[in-house]
């Protein structure tokens, strides 16, 4: 089969996406980073852009979580890596209209923990976000500045609804204004639509709280030489940071000691089209 989207993979460099290519395009960004190459367990997350696995956790620690920086493993179409308490197996499938991607986590019964298809996209200042409309999004702290007095002292985040969660508009990128926000939004699918250009990712997982995640870096991330980042991200749990995650926040491995999750990505759009207004027939 000819596939409409096309992944690449490290395995040796912690299992990242190096490629996301749809024919004419590639989606993922990258930036210049030679140390990403050496990182080791316990190292200081180094940014080289891509889609990094992040898992059991994407802020606190481990900082981006525990596989990024180890070396995987393939056997045949599947990718493994071997964390402290999980291991962690992924296969990649072409399909007509994209490509799926399989996930099976293996852990103790009872282990928590937050996954997240960290991708960064390369995106134009035109690009739009499309998600569920009024959808839950809960805001973190680095938006505080923008959302003036609404922020409760020591709130670990704040709701509102998709697609201006507190009248941020997250569904447009625009120029870059020195600011940096990251959210999480209470729906299973995104759709990106940049000029002629959709991708599409779904996430499925029967039981588990699915959620997209969002970090819209306009240049104000990290100091002191911040840069441009877009971040969609597909997630297992609802917080950036697994210490943060209430009883329905994290995904938690059942009795049989394995969680199954599967990523879908497509390069059409999937948005839901808008109900269709009744005709209006007055009687006569």
């Amino acid at each position: 089969m000819t596939s409409v989207l096309e992944i690449t993979t490290d395995p040796a460099h912690g299992g990242r996406w190096t490629s996301l290519r749809s024919p004419g395009r590639e989606w993922l960004w990258h930036r210049t980073a030679p140390e990403r190459d050496k990182a080791v367990p316990g190292d200081a997350f180094v940014d080289a852009g891509g889609l990094e696995e992040c898992v059991p956790t994407v802020r606190g620690l481990p900082d981006h979580g525990d596989v990024w920086s180890r070396p995987w493993t393939r056997t045949g179409d599947t990718e493994h890596v071997q964390a402290e308490s999980f291991t962690l197996a992924r296969t990649v499938r072409a399909t007509a209209d994209g490509a799926q991607v399989d996930y099976t986590l293996t852990a103790r019964p009872g282990f928590r923990f937050v996954w997240a298809a960290h991708a960064l996209l390369d995106l134009s200042r035109d690009a739009t976000l499309h998600m569920s409309s009024d959808a839950t999004t809960r805001l973190f702290p680095e938006a505080a500045p923008l959302v003036g007095d609404n922020w409760p002292t020591g709130a670990p985040w704040i709701t509102g609804r998709w697609p201006t969660p507190h009248g941020l508009p997250l569904h447009r990128l625009g120029p870059d204004d020195g600011t940096a926000v990251g959210a999480v939004v209470d729906t299973a699918l995104c759709c990106v639509h940049d000029g002629g250009d959709r991708l599409a990712l779904e996430l499925r997982a029967d039981g588990q709280p699915v959620s997209i995640a969002l970090w819209r870096n306009l240049a104000g991330y990290p100091q002191p030489h911040p840069y441009r980042s877009t971040g969609v991200e597909p997630m297992l749990g609802r917080v950036f940071d697994l210490a943060d995650a209430g009883p329905d926040d994290a995904a938690r491995v059942p009795a049989s000691g394995e969680i199954r999750w599967r990523l879908a990505l497509t390069a059409a759009c999937r948005c839901a089209s808008p109900t269709p207004q009744k005709e209006h027939r007055p009687w006569t």
